[in-house]
């Protein structure tokens, strides 16, 4: 891995993001791990990532960044050249404010009419909350999702921001641009795609509330299949304090658990029973509380008895089916996730680090079709850090 240039299927597509946290640079790191040509328009001013160093905003992978002041109007006037040649743009900023700065849709799509020009939002170009701030949990909060999320007798539980900022988000938006580019190429014009993470989380939902709309799903957290509630589907402490999960719905699952665990699950009554629940639940904690978790892995270790070990995130890169996969690539000494999913004859890569503000720049301006007067001229404004 290291500096090279772009491999993956999506080799010849080049998309402008300008600079936001979150779910925007996710969807630009899916479109760059697949080999887009993303250049990142980052901020003059230094912003604060949260992060040790540059190198380990992974989100931010696989780009090269030119610092631009989009105050500044000739800065305006350079993204608007690379928008000419762009195929895609990606903006996260809240309703209007891409307008106010001179590169809104209109502007954009009448300098290059094939353009898809994705918008990252937590609500929505529109409706009743489109200028509110927001984070992940509040997006959640508004689609069921957060409420459905944890124990029963307790607060719900915001799972990261998996399933805001990067499932509902990010993915949705880098799925909405792929599609929008493939009409593109039919149709020779571009389109505004209005990604919000508050719609794309609701999509996720879309399997709950067809079980709750086919009364197959109780409305209370903790009561059903896959939420923590049945207690074939749970996760266990182990006598190490550390965890199991177990997912024995189906029969053939079940058998095979009890057969290699002795455990006695007689008298207990009908496992499907909501009733019963919380006596097989008890009775499977206090078998799991015998041994270490590695020892009850060691025991389950077959193809069919679908009880894992709770990985935290220094074990994960360790486990034999990542390390077989290569889940896990170093990267200039960091140890990050590799791009997903795989393709047979255009495979993905990590080329480029994440970049600091500025880096590559001048590379990715040649290769845009810059002249070397205009790159003089943006490396005097300091544009390139």
């Amino acid at each position: 891995m290291g500096e090279g240039d772009a491999v993956g299927p999506l080799q010849g597509i080049k998309i402008v993001e300008l600079f936001c946290i979150g779910p925007g640079p996710f969807a630009g790191m899916l479109l760059s791990d697949m080999g887009a040509d993303v250049v990142l328009v980052d901020r003059l001013e230094e912003v604060e990532y949260g992060y040790p160093s540059y190198e380990y905003r992974y989100l931010y992978r696989n780009r090269r960044s030119v610092r631009l002041d989009l105050k500044d109007p000739a800065a305006v006037a350079t993204v608007l050249e690379l928008v000419e040649g762009a195929d895609g743009l990606i903006e996260g900023m809240r309703p209007g404010v891409a307008e106010r700065l001179g590169l809104g849709p209109d502007v954009c799509l009448a300098r290059n009419p094939r353009l898809v020009y994705g918008r990252m939002t937590g609500w929505g170009q529109d409706g009743p909350f489109a200028q509110r701030a927001g984070f992940d949990a509040n997006y959640l909060s508004i689609t069921g999702a957060l409420w459905a999320i944890g124990e029963a007798d307790r607060p719900p539980v915001p799972p990261l921001i998996l399933a805001g900022d990067f499932g509902g988000g990010g993915t949705f938006l880098a799925m909405g641009m792929l599609a929008a580019l493939l009409e593109a190429q039919r149709s020779g014009k571009g389109q505004v795609v209005d990604a919000a993470i508050s719609d794309g989380a609701l999509n996720l939902m879309a399997y709950v509330y067809g079980n709750l709309a086919g009364g197959t799903w109780m409305h209370e957290r903790q009561a059903n299949l896959v939420d923590g509630g049945d207690w074939r589907y749970a996760v266990y402490r182990c006598a190490d304090g550390k965890f199991v999960s177990t997912a024995l719905l189906q029969p053939k699952f079940l058998r095979n658990f009890v057969a290699k665990s002795g455990i006695d699950l007689e008298g207990l009554g009908d496992p499907s029973d909501r009733a019963n629940w919380p006596a097989y639940r008890e009775r499977m904690a206090a078998l799991f509380a015998t041994r270490p978790r590695d020892a009850w892995v060691e025991l389950f270790d077959g193809d069919d008895d679908n009880v894992q070990p709770v990985l935290d995130l220094l074990e994960a890169p360790m486990h034999p089916h990542n390390v077989a996969r290569d889940a896990f690539v170093e990267v200039d000494g960091t140890t990050q996730p590799a791009p997903a999913p795989r393709f047979s004859r255009t495979p993905s890569e990590i080329v480029r680090r994440s970049p600091s503000p500025g880096a590559g720049g001048e590379d990715a301006l040649r290769a845009w079709g810059f002249d070397d007067a205009r790159i003089a001229a943006l490396r005097a404004a300091g544009a390139f850090g």
